[in-house]
């Protein structure tokens, strides 16, 4: 499932964000790729544990977890520390290539499956040139390129990429999402029944019985494909 998540920043904390971007020390980008990816990655990133980095990572989350729609697309179990990477000048695109499966956490503490992969982006469209994220699957190539601020969620497995970054600089975090359901089917299944829900709620109230009675199933069927 490719999702369009609106609004996981304030604009208060994009523009927080975007003062710590500012000044934020780059380094090369494939100092955290996997073999594959590093052959194909060009841009830069923050130090995982630079201050820029960790101040970065708590607006994010902070984000992330008021926000409902995340909750219910992604239904997280873990999440990877958010990275954050800029494209643009000579180090502005990154290849096709695939997420590893497994993202190991550089404090030792454990390990993420890489069920979705994610972006934020911190510049709008207007104000770079390129830097579409293609992300592939069977009904052919999707480009996004979203409003500072917005996100994307879409399938770890998924084949993806950058486009080259011809004007300006494209600012963004990543990171992935390890889901208490592992298959994107199943989770796309869920999403739709709990937006349904939560429009039925709206109309009925929650006494209706055929909102109790949909809601019972929506948890029974979580309950069957939950991994902890």
């Amino acid at each position: 499932m490719l999702l369009h998540v609106r609004n996981v920043l304030t604009p208060d904390e994009l523009r927080q964000a975007r003062e710590i971007l500012a000044s934020a020390p780059w380094a090369d980008g494939r100092m955290t790729a996997g073999s594959q990816s590093a052959q194909a990655k060009n841009n830069t990133q923050l130090p995982e544990t630079c201050d820029a980095t960790l101040r970065l990572q708590k607006l994010v989350l902070d984000g992330l977890a008021r926000h409902q729609l995340f909750f219910s697309a992604a239904l997280p179990k873990q999440i990877s520390p958010p990275l954050f990477n800029r494209y643009g000048g000579q180090a502005n695109s990154f290849g096709n290539h695939v997420d590893s499966a497994v993202r190991y956490l550089r404090d030792g503490t454990g390990r993420v499956r890489t069920d979705i992969s994610c972006t934020v982006f911190f510049a709008n469209p207007d104000e770079y040139d390129g830097g579409e994220l293609m992300v592939e699957d069977t009904f052919g190539q999707h480009r996004v390129k979203l409003p500072a601020g917005d996100m994307v969620l879409y399938p770890g497995h998924s084949v993806h990429r950058v486009e080259p970054v011809t004007r300006g600089f494209r600012l963004a975090s990543y990171f992935w999402i390890h889901s208490m359901v592992r298959g994107d089917d199943q989770r796309r299944l869920l999403f739709d029944m709990d937006q349904h829900l939560m429009s039925l709620r709206t109309r009925n109230g929650e006494s209706d019985p055929a909102v109790i009675g949909l809601t019972a199933t929506y948890h029974n069927l979580l309950r069957m494909w939950l991994e902890f």
